[in-house]
């Protein structure tokens, strides 16, 4: 039996009569995309050995790290943990690109204009190539093991795929979701100890960065020209994609795997929050919160999505709006 789960939508198809350009700044995003194509198999250097300690992302991604936890493992289990670390992290994105590629494969049918299905139909390769080369990685570097489908992703894209609008629908992926994966990916790209990672990474970000144009190009007008109701969804949609994306970044999984007990995991989640609170977090954990935080407030804003209606929401998130 196939590993998977079904997910019911109905989604309505606009089945074009003409097929002139009407958007000249999504064509050149559609010309962009297609110079821009990739081979995950071909154009990434699988065969480079892993140097250093075995480790594939830097320590100071892993929770354990500085807590007495840490200071208290043999150094073959710190490298097993980061191990394991990189595999929940890796798994959780391999499974997001899947659910982007079924996404992209609805909004080529519900989006209207000529110019955004063209676009769309490259993000939908786009995302199969990143479903495709990151598992390639978890096969090649980490034996081809993974975590289960996370409770946030799939509520993530079970609600999307069974979403009818498509402006929702790139609310929730290019708006919130990308630019969650952007500052990931732009992060690993920076600090994995992998040089194969490392391109990986940079590689994918080449095509996210033309996801989040699709939203700054299509949603703007969308928002300009929506109802009162219209934009209050819109609205409140963005507000629970933000509240569950930046809510799934914690590896359960791997620390009960090594054992953990209840108390010991209240512990760390303790010592995670005094962290940030006191600013004592690690510099690539202080980078990618900037990043992220900064990247979904510019990118709202730009869109028109930034209302004092869900302003204390998104203060509640820990986003910081001052202009």
């Amino acid at each position: 039996m196939i590993n998977g789960h079904r997910v019911e939508t109905r989604n309505t198809a606009h089945f074009r009569h003409d097929y002139g350009s009407e958007q000249p700044d999504l064509r050149r995003l559609y010309e962009q995309a297609k110079i821009d194509q990739w081979n995950a198999a071909r154009d990434i250097a699988w065969s480079v050995p892993l140097d250093g300690d075995g480790g594939l992302i830097a320590d100071d991604l892993v929770d354990l790290h500085g807590t007495r936890f840490w200071d208290g493992m043999s150094e073959p289990d710190r490298i097993e943990l980061n191990r394991r670390v990189t595999r929940w992290r890796l798994s959780t994105l391999v499974q997001g690109e899947h659910g982007a590629m079924l996404l992209c494969s609805q909004l080529v049918n519900c989006v209207e204009g000529q110019d955004a299905k063209l676009f769309q139909s490259t993000q939908v390769a786009d995302e199969a190539r990143h479903n495709e080369v990151l598992q390639r990685y978890l096969d090649l570097r980490l034996d081809g093991e993974t975590y289960p489908l996370g409770g946030n992703v799939k509520e993530i894209f079970d609600t999307l795929l069974g979403t009818s609008s498509w402006y929702l629908k790139t609310i929730g992926l290019q708006l919130v979701a990308e630019t969650f994966a952007v500052s990931l990916f732009r992060m690993l790209a920076e600090s994995s100890k992998d040089a194969v990672l490392r391109e990986v990474c940079r590689r994918i970000l080449q095509d996210e960065a033309r996801h989040m144009g699709f939203a700054m190009l299509s949603l703007p007008a969308m928002v300009a020209q929506a109802t009162e109701a219209e934009h209050r969804e819109m609205e409140d949609f963005a507000v629970w994609a933000l509240s569950r994306t930046l809510a799934g970044t914690f590896p359960l999984a791997v620390y009960q795997e090594i054992g953990m007990s209840k108390a010991e995991l209240d512990e760390l989640k303790q010592f995670r929050r005094e962290r940030a609170a006191g600013g004592d977090e690690t510099a690539f954990r202080k980078y990618f919160r900037r990043d992220l935080h900064d990247g979904l407030v510019r990118n709202l804003r730009k869109v028109g999505l930034i209302t004092d209606r869900i302003a204390p929401s998104l203060q509640s998130f820990g986003l910081k709006l001052a202009a």
